[in-house]
């Protein structure tokens, strides 16, 4: 995997919960793994940018809807629960949902999570 690829591998979920339009312009970029030191710039510019962005509900629940399905087939049916419940209650301001897929993904060890920028800055967190 060239660099470029462990980097956008290590944003894809982060970004995702802060800008579906930044995210969307970076899968673009990424597209045919054609990558260049212009692309490059871009792509380190829209991070930037991303971070820039508050998560808000809707960008939070489609990132954590795309985590959810590392452990839809292998979770509980408690934590199967849990997270419909606080996939309903989430909010930006007071995420519960995030601490807990992190949990899951320590407790389940997968490993493209436990390397995403996401579930990382979740743990440093906790």
């Amino acid at each position: 995997m060239d660099k470029w690829q462990e980097k956008w591998a290590y944003n894809k979920y982060w970004v995702m919960a802060h800008s579906q339009a930044y995210y969307e312009r970076i899968r673009l970029l990424a597209k045919n793994n054609d990558w260049s030191d212009a692309k490059n710039a871009e792509f380190e510019d829209l991070l930037a940018k991303a971070a820039s962005q508050p998560p808000t509900v809707k960008t939070l629940t489609n990132a954590y809807q795309h985590v959810w399905g590392y452990f839809k087939k292998i979770a509980t049916t408690e934590e199967k629960q849990t997270y419909l419940r606080l996939l309903q209650e989430l909010s930006p301001q007071t995420d519960k949902l995030g601490p807990f897929l992190s949990r899951l993904t320590e407790k389940y060890q997968v490993a493209y999570l436990l390397n995403s920028r996401l579930m990382q800055e979740w743990n440093e967190k906790s």
